[in-house]
């Protein structure tokens, strides 16, 4: 028999206490960071809710359910605009009045927000590994604050942050970007203490926010979307694994396209979809962080660190590293080795 979960609150305490309740399970608090860890007789795994000011609150999970279960977030005073980011098996969605189920792929987001009438169901697998994040917010209490992040904004995303009351029905589904699961995966890995716990997490929750939001407003409704296949995903990361692994050979896209079982279309088209770049300016920006890290942490000189990122010329390494950092190579050198020796 499913698990349903019925979420009617607007604070991350109000979920969690509720979750606690009908899952029969006590949770564990620091300060405003709450947590659920699952008994045997419902998976494994934990939810976890955060409050964080004007009305900003994160829901998380890792979880292998030993039953189908869906999350009910039900219509309420107050309807809270969600953003889930899913980062592991498909789930799927629907609204009560529609029982049209939609599937969340892995690495798609859905900013969904009730109307006064419906309310939004996401339903996770039995037995598979479900692991999602969710930006809420409540739109009474981030009035003020919206104006300071979201300059700009189309007048679509107008429109979804003044429905203040919960009016509209609002649900759309699209791709996000590696570079924000690793923002996810940073937000959930913290091991900070004390007071710099918070101020990081409700930091890199308004990076995760203004990240997916830019995307969206950036978007061109004219232009028509990049379909990626779970498949093909997959292979896009195994791609992302052999660029970082292999900085200092040189690679090139038809290769690595070969190397992981795609065309180099599919492979450039699966970049720019969930990257916003090419391969090989993704490959580029890698190496000059990596060359950075160099820099910071070793005592290699320029022409050792220019063949230690997979570039045989160390002049046009030079142009490319000031053109990233504002400094060239030598002189970047001087500044970080210098302080060292003088703190030494």
């Amino acid at each position: 028999m499913a698990k349903s979960i019925k979420i009617s609150d607007v604070t991350a305490h109000g979920i969690m206490t509720s979750i606690s309740k009908q899952l029969n399970i006590d949770y564990t608090n620091e300060g405003d960071d709450y947590c659920i860890e699952i008994d045997d007789s419902l998976g494994k795994g934990y939810f976890r809710g955060i409050q964080f000011s004007h009305g900003l609150s994160v829901i998380e999970s890792s979880l292998i359910p030993t039953k189908k279960t869906s999350l009910e977030f039900e219509n309420q005073d107050i309807n809270l605009l969600q953003l889930l980011f899913n980062v592991d098996s498909a789930l799927t969605h629907h609204v009560s009045e529609d029982k049209e189920k939609h599937n969340i792929s892995k690495l798609q987001y859905c900013m969904f927000s009730n109307d006064i009438t419906n309310n939004h169901l996401v339903n996770l697998p039995k037995q598979k590994s479900s692991s999602f994040f969710i930006i809420l917010i409540n739109r009474k209490e981030f009035e003020e604050k919206i104006s300071s992040i979201a300059e700009g904004l189309s007048p679509e995303l107008e429109i979804i942050f003044k429905d203040v009351n919960g009016v509209n029905l609002i649900h759309h589904t699209e791709y996000f970007s590696l570079e924000l699961s690793k923002y996810i995966e940073e937000f959930r890995q913290c091991d900070l203490e004390e007071f710099m716990k918070p101020m990081y997490l409700e930091g890199k929750a308004y990076e995760i926010l203004t990240h997916q939001l830019q995307s969206y407003n950036n978007e061109d409704s004219s232009k028509k979307k990049i379909l990626l296949r779970k498949v093909t995903i997959d292979k896009i990361e195994k791609a992302v694994e052999i660029i970082k692994d292999e900085l200092d050979v040189r690679i090139n896209v038809y290769t690595l396209a070969k190397r992981v079982g795609l065309n180099q279309n599919t492979l450039q088209n699966g970049f720019k979809s969930l990257f916003q770049t090419s391969v090989n300016e993704f490959i580029k920006s890698h190496r000059l962080e990596k060359a950075k890290i160099l820099i910071e942490n070793s005592n290699l000189n320029i022409t050792e660190i220019t063949y230690k990122i997979g570039i045989n010329s160390r002049s046009y390494f030079s142009k490319l590293f000031k053109e990233r950092f504002g400094i060239s190579p030598s002189e970047y050198i001087s500044k970080v080795r210098n302080k060292k020796d003088i703190s030494a």
